[in-house]
């Protein structure tokens, strides 16, 4: 017989709506609420105000880990949660760290709530609409996997089994070489259905508000196409750099062939090395100085290699770099890619 606890909010489980919200956490035995619509066993329900685990997440988390550890349920479910934030927080939250523990666990709850992030992938997440109006279609689908899971099934992948994306991996075995399927995708996406073998997820970045006044401002170099003085001094990395570099240009006018290289690993630098100003254009920037048409150069170069560099190491390196150049009163930035 399968064993399962429920996770519920205090509204969901009856005991009360905003002014319970800082109810502190309790167990009760069998289902309660929407665990009666679930269409399985639940041997306790585990109950947390949304405003009490956003205050106490710690305390709340130890309490109700440990009720699971003495119940050592087959699987745990949590909500669902539709749209509501703070409980779809605490659902995924808990969702994880039991999952963590090795006991399976299933959330319900809209897309685009913040418990999805929370889950962080440990647990699995049925997706719910955004109202309570939609109970009757998720309670279903999570009981169906909550089910599966507690049997110890292999959960096949999100565009299948119905769950959310949990940004993972699986190596298998395809049918055809990689050049027959993108020519395969190719000739899909021409005939209007659009299918992908991977997906990205990236920050949209808002564009900045442009310079009231280029003869007046500051402007810096900044690039990620590897360019290093000759002998790459630093040892900056062909790909998945760790580190960024910044070198003076005072007294420099343009970046001459054999005093600077590329070492970028994802293109033939042999041209880029034969003239570097082709990447990083000095010679025009000193030029337009000399004009007046900007104010000044600032004096430093700042560089990396973009090749395979994960996101999250990039944004970092964004992040130092645009520091530095607040600091230094930059108003304007060149920034060259490959």
């Amino acid at each position: 017989m399968v064993k399962v606890v429920h996770y519920l909010n205090q509204f969901f489980a009856g005991r009360g709506a905003e002014e319970a919200a800082g109810s502190a956490p309790l167990r009760l035995e069998g289902a309660v609420g929407p665990g009666r619509g679930l269409g399985i066993d639940v041997a306790a329900t585990l109950v947390c105000g949304d405003d009490y685990f956003g205050e106490h997440e710690e305390e709340a988390l130890e309490q109700l880990l440990g009720w699971l550890e003495e119940d050592e349920p087959d699987v745990l479910v949590c909500g669902p949660a539709f749209g509501s934030g703070r409980y779809g927080y605490a659902c995924g939250t808990i969702a994880r760290e039991a999952a963590r523990r090795g006991i399976p666990a299933v959330c319900g709850m809209h897309p685009e709530n913040p418990g999805v992030m929370a889950a962080e992938g440990a647990a699995y997440t049925i997706p719910t609409e955004d109202r309570v109006t939609g109970m009757r279609d998720a309670l279903p689908r999570m009981a169906a996997l909550a089910r599966r899971l507690a049997a110890g099934e292999e959960i096949g992948a999100p565009e299948t089994e119905g769950y959310l994306p949990r940004g993972l991996r699986r190596n298998q075995v395809a049918g055809k070489t990689a050049a027959v399927r993108a020519v395969d995708l190719l000739l899909a996406k021409l005939r209007g259905v659009v299918n992908t073998e991977t997906t990205a997820d990236f920050d949209r970045v808002p564009p900045p508000d442009p310079v009231a006044d280029l003869a007046r401002a500051t402007l810096a170099l900044v690039t990620e196409s590897g360019l290093v003085p000759a002998g790459n001094p630093d040892r900056l990395e062909s790909n998945r750099a760790h580190s960024w570099f910044a070198y003076p240009l005072t007294g420099v006018d343009n970046l001459a062939p054999g005093a600077y290289e590329s070492v970028h690993g994802g293109f033939d630098v042999t041209n880029a090395n034969a003239d570097p100003n082709r990447l990083v254009p000095l010679d025009v920037i000193r030029a337009l100085e000399r004009e007046g048409r900007i104010g000044r150069l600032h004096e430093t170069l700042y560089t990396t290699t973009g090749n395979s560099t994960p996101v999250a190491t990039a944004a970092k390196f964004g992040d130092d770099i645009a520091q530095r150049l607040r600091d230094a009163g930059v108003q304007a930035v060149i920034l060259t890619g490959t």
